[in-house]
């Protein structure tokens, strides 16, 4: 399943309809972005209040806030100019134990960017995109890792989860027993 781009998603969404508009919204501020409304307001020059009403269904978006929502996240996501990012793919219940969104590598600020996916083939067309997006390298699981690597040219790191592999055992040994 190919993963639109969350402006794609959100442009989508508001032609279909304003409660699809808010949830794609909100999803993409919460678990895309990782911001909160204040940042968001700060971004687009909409007044917190203005999207606190749209996320609340309180009040529809006029165009001219959907234009300056866009193009907040627009330039969010433009590659480049904010530096140099890692693309981390995994599932969101592992992708919300990411505490840093920038963080330091040899005194070269590296932002990270969050690939949320939920099959082994949206992980790998997420690879794909990562690079495409301008990723220096890419981190995941390791059972994407192999044909990810083969797909792109940038340096592919596997997670290796040692310490949440025993805890997994332990708890499965657990439940097991009961």
């Amino acid at each position: 399943m190919t993963q639109l781009d969350p402006i794609d998603r959100l442009i989508k969404a508001a032609l279909r309809s304003d409660e699809e508009f808010v949830e794609t919204l909100k999803e993409i501020v919460k678990y895309d972005l990782r911001m909160s409304v204040r940042e968001l307001a700060v971004q687009s020059g909409i007044a917190q209040s203005s999207l606190y009403k749209i996320l609340h269904g309180k009040r529809s978006p006029n165009l001219t806030t959907l234009r300056a929502i866009i193009r907040a996240l627009r330039i969010f996501y433009k590659r480049g100019e904010e530096g140099q990012f890692i693309g981390v793919i995994a599932a969101r219940p592992v992708l919300e134990g990411i505490v840093e969104r920038i963080t330091e590598v040899d005194g070269h600020p590296i932002r990270v960017r969050e690939y949320p996916v939920q099959t082994v083939e949206d992980a790998i067309v997420a690879g794909v995109r990562a690079e495409r997006e301008g990723a220096i390298g890419i981190v995941c699981a390791p059972i994407v890792s192999g044909p990810i690597e083969q797909l792109v040219s940038v340096p592919v790191a596997t997670i290796v989860p040692r310490e949440s592999m025993v805890l997994a055992i332990e708890r499965a040994a657990r439940k097991g027993w009961h």
